[in-house]
């Protein structure tokens, strides 16, 4: 059955009143990270009031234990009298005997600006509204009040989607919009222009020049003006502002986070030191999000739950199609030369059709792994060399073969998606994997759907991609002249490891090497990285002397050709792939 988004139609007649949430928020410890919260839940209708932290986050889809970073919790009444407080597990607080109002007090640690968790120090305030707030399940429908108590100081000020009631007070219509909502707090720099009578916005918080701001917005409006060509409009969005919230500081962690009407973007790349160019790609990631999951949606992230892992078998759409017209737009919006776009697309193929996953899972089974990869953290190791590919990865080279596919015959995955935003999308109707087949089958015709998820989706069979790409102008070989070892290995104070699982069916897996093997030796010289890269080069048979355990062992390994792929422009293509090339690449404009 369809699934109706959650819905804002709300957002023009809510309004805050005596049932609204309140929060307040202050900075006076922000050196040591810490911020001062207070939560107040008037008009209670129960005995008992529970509080929590969530354990997931928009856009993310393992756990994260919020509540870990909250300390100093006290529970008061309207009078301002303390209550009695119980944990009954990790996440939660049950408060008793309040007057019908209770007042939340904590104090948070926050020391990560990502698009997961948040950071509060003498620069900013970056604040992922999981990570930060608690909140009571029982009233999750109630209007939203958030309050800042900003340093004087530091002369900040608030970027965010929710709505502005003052310089320093924000609301939302509910706590789900309320998750949604990222906010960054400094001295940044403000962009904006408008696109049909909606603002699209620039938060820039970085160390660098007012010029360098203006150079990079550049950047952004022409991929923002690319993407909307895919789809033929802007997403509606709320208030009628997109707004990217950019962190570009020496003490942000890289990362990018969608959200309904903004999105997170940080790194510790200045923009006068690499990130004009290479951070423009999580943009034109992150906003082709903007119809292609938040409003395109998985049945299954709807409604979102903020208490557990969230999964879906539909990542390599969602993440791996997004991230297929990542580089994609920055080529056709001139960001990106058409030749390092197509000769870049390798890394990826490489990765995905050189592994030995394809044995064990399709890419609908890869996207039922996202809460064991996606920014989860565990102590044991794992076999994911073997055994997972990346749903961003594997769906954006599925992405290539069903858009070059799909213009064999004289269509294009443009379309497909823009036909997939006018069924789902703009209505804000939830998607099921089958209706992804049977829109492609609406497009395409039922035989191409079917040959294509049956082989590709339903399976983890591999496209001709040869000839695909032939058609565009673009060859495919195999580097078979050199050989290969299929481990990876690194040199760390004159000692040579193996540093990974060996890939399935490859040399080093044959011969028995396993990862933390120490190489001690190789052909009778003691090991080095650029010894050991020059003699698999050369070399037909390598033996290496190998300490594992505390003893030595010898090994005998029978090196095979390379089984990667070189993707590259043809010297001299016909008329017709040129034709097709400037097509795909929109080269033609």
């Amino acid at each position: 059955p369809m699934k109706y988004l959650f819905s804002l139609f709300v957002l023009a007649t809510f309004s805050l009143n005596a049932q609204t949430n309140t929060y307040n928020i202050s900075f006076k410890n922000a050196v040591h990270h810490e911020a001062a919260i207070a939560v107040t839940f008037p008009e209670l209708k129960s005995k008992e009031l529970t509080v929590r932290m969530s354990r997931s986050s928009p856009g993310r889809y393992a756990i994260h234990e919020f509540a870990k970073n909250v300390y100093g919790v006290v529970a008061t009444n309207s009078a301002g009298d303390t209550l009695e407080v119980e944990r009954p597990d990790p996440y939660s607080w049950k408060i008793k005997g309040h007057d019908g109002e209770v007042t939340v007090h904590y104090t948070l640690f926050a020391n990560r600006a990502d698009g997961t968790y948040s950071q509060v120090d003498e620069t900013h305030a970056h604040l992922n509204i999981p990570a930060t707030f608690m909140f009571s399940e029982e009233y999750e429908h109630r209007p939203v009040s958030l309050n800042f108590d900003l340093p004087e100081k530091y002369n900040w000020k608030v970027a965010t989607q929710l709505k502005k009631e003052s310089e320093t007070e924000y609301s939302a219509p509910n706590l789900y919009y309320f998750m949604d909502s990222p906010i960054e707090i400094s001295d940044f720099m403000m962009r904006s222009f408008d696109v049909n009578g909606q603002s699209v916005e620039l938060a820039l918080h970085h160390n660098g020049t007012e010029t360098e701001a203006d150079q990079y917005f550049e950047k952004v409006k022409a991929v923002v003006l690319e993407e909307k060509k895919v789809y033929g409009e802007l997403p509606k969005f709320d208030y009628g502002k997109y707004t990217f919230l950019a962190c570009y500081i020496p003490n942000a962690s890289g990362d990018g986070m969608e959200h309904r009407n903004s999105t997170i973007l940080t790194s510790t790349r200045s923009l006068a030191d690499g990130g004009m160019d290479r951070n423009i790609g999580t943009v034109a990631h992150e906003f082709f999000h903007a119809w292609n999951v938040e409003r395109i949606r998985p049945d299954e992230l709807e409604p979102f739950d903020f208490t557990e892992a969230n999964m879906t078998g539909s990542l390599w759409f969602a993440e791996g199609f997004t991230s297929y017209y990542t580089n994609l737009t920055l080529c056709r919006a001139g960001l990106m030369s058409p030749k390092d776009y197509v000769e870049g697309l390798d890394g990826t193929f490489n990765y995905v059709w050189n592994s030995p996953a394809h044995d064990y899972f399709n890419p609908i089974e890869m996207s039922y792994q996202a809460p064991f990869v996606d920014a989860a953290t565990s102590v044991d190791p794992v076999n994911r060399e073997n055994t997972f590919i990346s749903y961003y990865s594997y769906g954006s080279i599925l992405g290539l073969a069903l858009d070059l596919q799909l213009r064999e015959n004289d269509l294009n995955l443009d379309d497909f998606m823009k036909l997939m935003w006018t069924k789902f999308g703009k209505k804000e109707i939830a998607y099921e994997i089958e209706d992804i087949e049977s829109t492609l089958a609406e497009y395409a015709g039922k035989d191409f759907a079917e040959n294509f998820f049956g082989k590709y989706i339903y399976q983890s069979k591999m496209p001709n991609y040869e000839n695909l790409l032939k058609l565009a102008g673009v060859s495919l070989k195999q580097n078979s002249e050199e050989n290969y070892l299929g481990a990876g290995y690194t040199e760390n104070d004159g000692t040579v490891f193996i540093y990974s699982n060996p890939q399935k069916g490859s040399p080093a897996y044959k011969a028995g090497l396993i990862s933390r093997d120490v190489i001690k030796n190789v052909n009778g010289q003691p090991a080095t990285t650029s010894i050991l890269d020059s003699l698999i080069k050369t070399e037909d048979k390598l033996k290496l002397l190998v300490e594992r355990n505390d003893s030595e062992k010898e090994f005998s390994i029978d090196l095979e050709p390379n089984p990667e792929y070189v993707i590259e422009f043809m010297e001299n293509p016909n008329k017709e792939a040129i034709k097709n090339r400037n097509s795909w690449l929109k080269q033609d404009k």
